[in-house]
C-alpha cells in the first residue's frame, strides 16, 4: 500500500505541474497515463465500470468522476485530479483541486475550505473511533463556513481492491457501520459545494455535478490506521505536505 500510494502521489504532481490555462484536460489525462505507464502501474480508472480515461478530471461545478476532454482550461478555472494507481496487487487513490490562473476570492475560500474539511478529518482518525464520525466533523466546518457536503458519494476501504468496505460518507449524523482497527487502509474524500448537496449525472454516465451549477470542490488522501493514529499514505513528500494550491497563495 505504501509503494502504491507514493507512486499515485507522484502521478498526481506531475498532473498538477501539467495544469495551467489553456491545457486540455486530455492533455493532463495523457501525461497522467504515460506517467503510470513509467512507474509500472496500471491507472484504476481506465475501463473500470467502461470509464474512458486514466484519471478523472472535475471542473468548476462537476463535483466528481469528471471525463478528460478537449476543452482547454480557462482563467479562473478550479479543476479537481483524481488519480489512482493499480501497482503489484494494492491501489493508491488520492485527488487534489488546483487553481487554474487566477482565481476569485470565493473559489478560493471553497477549496481552502474543502481541503480543511479532509485535513480536520484525518486528525480524528485512531483506533476505536467509529467511520461514521467522519461525516460530523467534516459537515460542521463546511456548515460553518456556508457549504454544503454532497452525500451521493463517500470514502471508501482500498487495497486489494479499488472500492470496498468501509463506507466512510462525508455528511453528519450518518449510519455507517465499522469501527477503525490497527491496518485499516481506506480514503476520505469530501466533497464541498458553494450551493445545494444535491448532484445530478450526465448522460455519459459517469459526470457528477451540482444541481444549481455552482462550484464544488474536493480532496482526497488514503489512510492507513496505525496503533496511534493514522499514517497519510498519499501524503506529499514537499512542501511540509501541503497541497499544491497552497504554493500559489
Amino acid at each position: 500500500m505504501r509503494v502504491a500510494c507514493k507512486l499515485a502521489r507522484e502521478v498526481l504532481d506531475i498532473a498538477a505541474d501539467a495544469t495551467g490555462v489553456g491545457v486540455t484536460a486530455d492533455e493532463i489525462d495523457r501525461l497522467v497515463h504515460e506517467a503510470c505507464i513509467d512507474r509500472e502501474c496500471y491507472p484504476s480508472p481506465l475501463n473500470y465500470y467502461n470509464f474512458p480515461k486514466s484519471c478523472c478530471t472535475s471542473i468548476n461545478e462537476v463535483i466528481c468522476h469528471g471525463i478528460p476532454d478537449l476543452r482547454p482550461l480557462e482563467d479562473g478555472d478550479i479543476c479537481n485530479v483524481d488519480i489512482t494507481v493499480y501497482h503489484r496487487g494494492f491501489h493508491g487513490d488520492l485527488n487534489e483541486t488546483f487553481f487554474v490562473g487566477n482565481v476569485d476570492e470565493g473559489s478560493k475560500k471553497l477549496v481552502q475550505v474543502s481541503y480543511e474539511c479532509l485535513k480536520q478529518a484525518i486528525d480524528i482518525v485512531k483506533p476505536g473511533v467509529r467511520y461514521r464520525e467522519c461525516g460530523n466533523v467534516i459537515q460542521k466546518h463546511a456548515q460553518a463556513n456556508g457549504y454544503s457536503v454532497v452525500r451521493t458519494y463517500c470514502g471508501h476501504g482500498i487495497h486489494r481492491l479499488f472500492h470496498t468496505a468501509p463506507s466512510v460518507p462525508h455528511y453528519g449524523r450518518n449510519k455507517a457501520i465499522g469501527v477503525m482497527k490497527p491496518g485499516h487502509s481506506f480514503t476520505i474524500e469530501p466533497m464541498i459545494s458553494e450551493g445545494t448537496w444535491r448532484d445530478k449525472t450526465w448522460p455519459d454516465d459517469w459526470t457528477a455535478v451540482t444541481q444549481d451549477g455552482k462550484r464544488s470542490a474536493q480532496f482526497e488522501h488514503t489512510l492507513l490506521v496505525t496503533e496511534t493514529g493514522c499514517e497519510i499514505l498519499t501524503r506529499r513528500r514537499e512542501e511540509n505536505g501541503q497541497p499544491h494550491f497552497m504554493d500559489t497563495l
